[in-house]
Order: C-alpha cells, then structure tokens, then sequence
C-alpha cells in the first residue's frame, strides 16, 4: 500500500512544502541540503523524500527499497556502466562500431577520443601485439575501480573473477602544458534521464595543474604525471592557498588569448561531443529510472593540437572543497543540481538553463534561442556554454519562484 503524503508534506503545483532528505556523505552537500528552506533530515530508518547516498548504500538497498513517485535519489541503478574504466571502453568500442555500421567511418571517427585501451588479463595478448607495433610508447596501468575507504570490493568487482582487473592504457606523451605543467579538466553533467536523454553541462569547471614540469624523462615521478589533488597536495612543495586549480573560465579565457576564438570554440566544441557520446554510447545499457538522476564529473585532458581525450567519468566527484573559492564553485553547482531535482516543484520542465546548467541534450540536441535573423544564417547554435561568463543570480531570481512561505528577495 502506497503511503501518501501527509498534510504536512503535501505541497501545491506538485512540489511539496516539506522535504526530508537523507544525506550519506559530510561534505559541501550537507551543508546545501541543510540550509535548504524547508528540507528536513532525516537519520538512519526515517522516511525520505530526496537520498543523497554512496554508491555502497545504493548497491545494499536500491533492490529492496519502495520508491513514491516523488522520490529521488542521486544515482542510475548500474552507474557503473559508464564510471568503471573498463566498462566505459567497452561501451565505447562497442557504440563506435555501431555508428560505423549503421552511419560509416566518418560518424564513427566522431567516437575517436579515447586513448587505445585494454582490460587485463582479459585481453593480454591482444595488448602485448600492440605493445610490440609500438616500441617506445609509454602505457599506464590503472584499476578499473578503486576500493572503498574501508577496503571492501565494490559489487562490480564482485561480479569480476577473483582476478584483480586493470586496464591499459596508452599514456598521451604531448600533453598541452601551460607554465610547463601538464593539467586535466574536471568538468560536471547533470542526467535526469536516460530514457529520453536528458543531459545538463555545468559552465563552471576547473583545470588540476601538477605541481612539477612536465617531462617524460621523469615517468616514476606521480607530482609531473597525476593531476589529482589528493595526490598534488602530498607533494612537498605544494601550497594550500595558491592551489593548483584554475577556474574554467580563466582557462577558456587564457587559451583564447594564445589561439584565437574560433580554435577554442571548435575545442569547446569537441568537449560538448565528448559529453553526449560517451552518454549515448551507454543509453540503452543504463537501467533508467524516473527516481534517479546523477551528477558525473569528467575528466579531460588536452593534447598539444588541442585534442581532448576522455580520460575517466566519475559517478562520485569530489565534492571535499581544497579551497574557499572550491568550496564557492561546489555550493553552487550542487544547489543548482537540486533546483533542477526540482522537489519543490517550481520548475515548467521547458527550463534550457537552471543557475549555472544548461540544458544540452534532451532527446537531441538543444539550441540556443537566438532569432535566426541576429545570426545572419540558418545554423543552430549549441547550447552549451562551458568556461563562459554566467549571472546566476540574476537568471534564478527570474526562473525560480520563491520557495513556499519564503519572500522574493
């Protein structure tokens, strides 16, 4: 027997005046949800609204739970399929040969920002003839996930053979270096959907310097090679409060003072291609369900052509800020990614940009609404507005209505 919502809970226009929500992590999401007007916590058994769990509470619970039409949580059942290494290649693999058949090569070649990758042990000698065709290229081993903080094996380890997987995969030698540092972008999408696909791109982002010169004749050195905070912030040299992170838009700003506008905006462009690939090439393997959403951080990293190679997604970004204007950037991007949640219900569901998100992929492409006239051509322009300059507060005071009980401010 479904258990409707009290009086209390019940809200106008189908949002809901109160909502309680579980929180599984104790970084910047605790403290958006907690200052959230009118979210309630709840602890352990409680009933729950919005789960903003791990991927260990999800894997323990997600089958066995009940789930209201309203209830939302902030992970895809199989996630996995696209934030485990090796699964993403495949999938990778497997929807390029797709389009190949279906659409021809150059579709395909569309699908060709991935380094040559392989899963070991599975496909050891398949990796060793490519290893012998290319003497002198450099390879990087890398888990196909990590383990958890309390060591315990993730379920899709599980599943694996009691054979530690890893995969292989061709370390790119020409990385675009700035000051000589090698460096990678995080930047994040928002899915409410996969089914149709609907896909939301952050403007705001970041690029991860290393805390070194970039030089292959260091390779054992991780401060040169691994762009990682965690692992730049052991380095003995390495300075808190200058960090090693900047903002997307200085770096979209930097690189089109060196290369020009319209280089940078065809790089931007292969990102944007990058995001809604690699989502498409998982569409029909991702179990969708109308209670999930997820919030992927991806990492890129550009070449000296300025090619970008995606490196990894994450189903679990970093949400621990490294710094105030870190903590600023993630506060924002998790509020923004609750307006779209959309649990109060204050949204039409027509929205192409929500704060700081724009609205990229739903069902299609999505373009911008620039009258065809202003442009002085009929081609469409893309949504996306990664690295660009935002008024976010000034787009929600117009988009969003107060929440209940709360005055315009």
């Amino acid at each position: 027997v479904t258990n409707l919502p009290s009086q209390q809970t019940a809200g106008h226009k189908g949002g809901r005046s109160c909502i309680r929500y579980r929180c599984g992590l104790t970084n910047t999401i605790q403290d958006v949800l907690n200052q959230r007007p009118g979210w309630v916590e709840v602890k352990d058994d409680g009933e729950w609204d919005l789960n903003w769990c791990d991927v260990g509470w999800l894997r323990e619970n997600f089958d066995h739970s009940y789930m209201e039409e309203h209830v939302r949580i902030c992970h895809f059942r199989n996630h996995y399929e696209l934030t485990r290494k090796n699964l993403m290649v495949k999938n990778l693999k497997r929807y390029r040969k797709t389009l190949e058949r279906e659409a021809g090569r150059l579709e395909a070649s569309k699908c060709d920002f991935f380094p040559c990758t392989f899963v070991l042990p599975s496909e050891y000698h398949i990796f060793v003839e490519e290893f012998k065709r290319s003497p002198g290229s450099t390879w990087i081993m890398k888990p196909v996930s990590v383990y958890s903080s309390d060591g315990s094996r993730s379920e899709e380890q599980k599943d694996e053979a009691q054979v530690e997987s890893y995969v292989a995969q061709r370390y790119i030698e020409n990385p675009y270096l700035i000051a000589g540092r090698k460096f990678d972008l995080r930047v994040y999408v928002l899915v409410t959907s996969y089914i149709a696909l609907k896909a939301w791109l952050y403007r705001d982002g970041f690029a991860r310097f290393s805390n070194t010169r970039f030089s292959l004749s260091s390779i054992d050195d991780q401060y040169v090679h691994l762009t990682n905070v965690a692992v730049q912030k052991t380095s003995p040299d390495y300075d808190p409060e200058k960090g090693c992170k900047w903002q997307m838009q200085q770096l979209r700003q930097y690189l089109t003072a060196k290369h020009g506008f319209e280089t940078v905006q065809t790089l931007f462009k292969e990102i944007d291609n990058i995001f809604i690939r690699s989502l498409l090439s998982v569409q029909k393997t991702i179990i969708n369900d109308k209670h999930c959403f997820e919030l992927y951080g991806y990492d890129i990293l550009l070449d000296q052509d300025l090619k970008p190679w995606l490196i990894e997604v994450n189903a679990s970004p970093s949400l621990t800020a490294s710094s105030q204007e870190d903590y600023d950037l993630k506060y924002r991007l998790l509020e923004d990614t609750l307006h779209i949640v959309d649990m109060e219900g204050r949204l039409t569901g027509k929205e192409k940009r929500v704060g700081v998100f724009d609205l990229m992929w739903n069902d299609g492409p999505v373009h911008m609404d620039v009258g065809l006239e202003a442009l002085g051509s009929s081609c469409l322009v893309a949504n996306t507005h990664l690295g660009c300059v935002n008024d976010r507060q000034k787009q929600l005071q117009q988009l969003l209505k107060p929440f209940p009980g709360q005055k315009r401010t």
